[in-house]
């Protein structure tokens, strides 16, 4: 009997306990997070590239003679101008060929002088055995003189006269051989004149690879080469969705490009465009620029690799926000947008160009409403925040 009452009391005290209401919910605090406002600013757009630099010229030196090298004008690494001397070449055996074809000039020069004056002879007597043949001849034909004696004074004559001719052709082989000497009498003083290596362009010496005493062999290694780094080309490929953009601006005047540094904190180098190459590279899908930078004070260096901007336009009032705000999911990007009633709701944005830590919105987002830029975790659409300093 006392079992059943007190199953009785358990039975009650259990259906009161589910029919009491809950009166209080537990409270959800606000979430804290930092918040920021979308700007309307002008947004550049530009290509990004990684460039690598280059010399605008470059020269290998060479020796055009063979010969011992005396001495060298330059330490490796200087700057030099156009026409500055780099090597000396022993000059003697050089100088002993211009001397050699000097004398053989002055010689051969003489020899004409003594053609000449014996054509001249030649010429006399030609003229005077040409006037005996005539005379003969007269003479023979009135009967005054002997036929015997007008065909030995027309056969004289005819010698005298092939003489003349024997004469001049000498004088023609005499004035060929003086061309002969005068050229390679040029010859030998430009040889000589290659015993002085001078540079052929203003720019930056590299590593001598032979040094002043080495025996050279003409045209047979690379004595320094010369790199112009004033201006100094950067060339980079871009996308080939990029190359009508291009070619319009291009069109319309110059194109702007910077090209900055890893590592240096100084302001970028300002070039122009210079180059676009002919043909797309199917391999890639990219196109190859050159830029032209002035370089004056020579921080880019060739084999150097540069971060290249290409200006093509400016956006104006477009809506920027920190890309700290940035949140991704399978449907795309999306910010948390703050409402008038400290709550988050989430907004798909369509995204423009990027500018350093910042990014530019095209669609779902406008000027002056506030996103979430840190604590966007701990948010669901609807949550309740609270900004934090």
């Amino acid at each position: 009997m006392k079992a059943l009452i007190l199953i009785t009391v358990l039975i009650a005290l259990t259906s009161c306990e589910k029919s009491a209401p809950i009166t209080q919910a537990a409270a959800v605090p606000p979430v804290p997070v930092k918040l920021a406002t979308a700007t309307l600013r002008s947004v550049p757009l530009e290509v990004k590239a990684i460039g690598k630099v280059e010399p605008f010229a470059s020269i290998q030196v060479r020796s055009q003679i063979a010969g011992v090298i005396t001495k060298a004008h330059f330490t490796e690494g200087d700057f030099v101008k156009a026409n500055d001397l780099l090597f000396e070449i022993d000059p003697r055996p050089y100088l002993e060929s211009v001397r050699q074809w000097e004398a053989n000039l002055a010689r051969d020069k003489a020899l004409q002088a003594q053609a000449e004056a014996t054509l001249a002879s030649a010429q006399a007597q030609e003229t005077f055995y040409g006037m005996q043949a005539t005379r003969y001849e007269r003479l023979a034909a009135e009967g005054l003189g002997s036929r015997e004696q007008a065909d030995q004074a027309a056969v004289e004559a005819r010698a005298r006269r092939t003489n003349v001719r024997a004469v001049t052709a000498n004088i023609d082989s005499i004035k060929a051989t003086i061309r002969a000497d005068e050229a390679a009498l040029e010859n030998a003083k430009l040889n000589l004149s290659y015993c002085s290596i001078r540079a052929n362009l203003s720019g930056r010496t590299g590593d001598m690879r032979i040094k002043p005493g080495n025996l050279i062999k003409a045209n047979d290694s690379d004595l320094v080469t010369i790199n112009q780094v004033q201006p100094a080309y950067v060339a980079f490929n871009v996308p080939e969705l990029r190359l009508a953009t291009l070619r319009d601006r291009l069109k319309s005047g110059r194109l702007t490009v910077s090209a900055a540094i890893p590592g240096d904190p100084k302001p970028d180098s300002a070039g122009q465009i210079a180059f676009l190459d002919n043909a797309v590279d199917p391999a890639t899908g990219t196109i190859r620029l050159k830029a032209t930078f002035p370089n004056l004070d020579t921080r880019l260096w060739p084999g150097q690799f540069v971060h290249v901007r290409v200006l093509l336009s400016e956006q104006q009032n477009a809506v920027v926000i920190p890309a700290a705000a940035l949140q991704n999911s399978q449907s795309g990007s999306y910010v948390y947008v703050v409402t008038p009633a400290q709550t988050v709701e989430l907004r798909p944005v369509t995204l423009g160009p990027r500018i350093d830590r910042d990014i530019a919105i095209e669609t779902g987002l406008s000027g002056g409403e506030s996103v979430v830029v840190e604590g966007q975790l701990r948010l669901a659409p609807g949550s309740k925040i609270k900004a934090a300093s």
